[in-house]
């Protein structure tokens, strides 16, 4: 079985230098897999395997839907299986481009009966992270090649390879705490010296959709809230672009009383918002059918089940440098249906968007 080393991140020329050292650790009997996804508007991007001491692979992949992470699910299981195969080869590292889903292709090697996630390792540039991780950019404006459609946040692409990740690589000590508060299970290092060959991989450790951050210790403020009222509609929609100031990373369920049917996901990345339909409340299915539904929001309702709403309810955590826990509870509260209002006469600005919206 081969043992492969994920590696992400969004500056290309920070994750080179860490793919070079840890390939430099793995010595003759390590491989590097490397994408050039430079030509990727044109519909093509350039695979290479090296060693240290040169390049023993390198394939042209064509696509007629031009994007990273199909180009490597397509191929990578089989490359991989047949580096694994030649006895001199006892470890690979892939190299993953900014845009790359980390968490799909992990799944996908995850599976494969001759392959072993040891390590998923992001590397952090310490210098723009808080920016990137609070910030309204998207990934079409940088120079990063990615699909014509993918409107992704800058933040979301970060977030999202830190809490895939079972470690992560910063050029710098700053903003450690903000790196923490968004995974607290991340090993932080300022060098890649000795997370090759070391297991940290879980299977099946990413976060439930919906599911919400523990509150970590630490300098990063982070709130967690919930409640067991709906959230008015027209007063959350106004109130979006306050709740995410100053925060790095939100998620959780949401309960909105004109969408009593829907179990909502709340996402947030910087001051992105991404609020989907996960499916049915418990309250509101057969017993048979609970299994499907996360582990965490069964275990959750078993505990705070209410009489009259079941397992409805709104839980959510942010966390962010920018975040006044005191503020961001009072402008929440406010956002929560009155008992003295009624649902039927509101106007429900939410419903164009969740249109169509499959359950998770």
């Amino acid at each position: 079985m081969l043992p492969v080393t994920l590696l992400t991140g969004l500056d290309e020329g920070l994750r080179g230098a860490v793919a070079g050292k840890l390939l430099a650790a793995a010595g003759p009997t390590g491989v590097l897999v490397e994408y050039d996804a430079s030509g990727l508007s044109a519909g093509s991007v350039v695979r290479i395997a090296r060693t240290s001491t040169g390049v023993i692979d390198r394939e042209v992949i064509t696509m007629e839907h031009p994007c990273v992470s199909c180009a490597m699910r397509g191929s990578l299981v089989q490359l991989l299986s047949s580096i694994g195969s030649v006895d001199r080869y006892q470890v690979a590292i892939v190299n993953v481009p900014a845009a790359g889903d980390t968490q799909a292709i992990a799944t996908q090697l995850g599976a494969a009966d001759d392959l072993r996630i040891d390590a998923v390792v992001t590397t952090v540039d310490a210098a723009t992270v808080v920016a990137d991780l609070t910030g309204d950019e998207l990934i079409r404006d940088r120079a990063i090649p990615t699909a014509v459609e993918d409107g992704r946040a800058i933040a979301e692409v970060v977030v999202r390879q830190l809490e895939a990740a079972d470690a992560a690589v910063l050029n710098g000590d700053e903003p450690t705490q903000l790196i923490q508060a968004i995974n607290p299970r991340l090993l932080i290092r300022t060098t890649p010296a000795d997370l090759l060959g070391v297991r940290l991989h879980t299977p099946g450790s990413a976060v439930e959709p919906g599911s919400i951050a523990a509150a970590a210790a630490g300098e990063v403020p982070t709130l967690v809230w919930q409640s067991n009222r709906p959230f008015h509609p027209e007063r959350l929609y106004d109130a979006l672009e306050d709740l995410v100031a100053g925060s790095a990373r939100g998620r959780g369920t949401i309960w909105i009383a004109t969408q009593h049917r829907n179990r909502l996901s709340w996402d947030s990345f910087g001051t992105n918002i991404s609020i989907g339909i996960l499916g049915p409340w418990l309250a509101d299915l057969p017993a048979d059918r609970w299994p499907a539904v996360g582990q965490q929001h069964q275990a959750r309702s078993a505990l705070e089940w209410h009489p009259e709403y079941g397992d409805r309810a709104s839980y959510l955590s942010l966390t962010g440098p920018g975040l006044d826990p005191r503020e961001l509870t009072a402008r929440l509260d406010g956002c929560v249906l009155r008992a003295d209002e009624a649902v039927h006469p509101l106007t429900d600005p939410f419903a164009p968007y969740l249109e169509g919206s499959t359950a998770a």
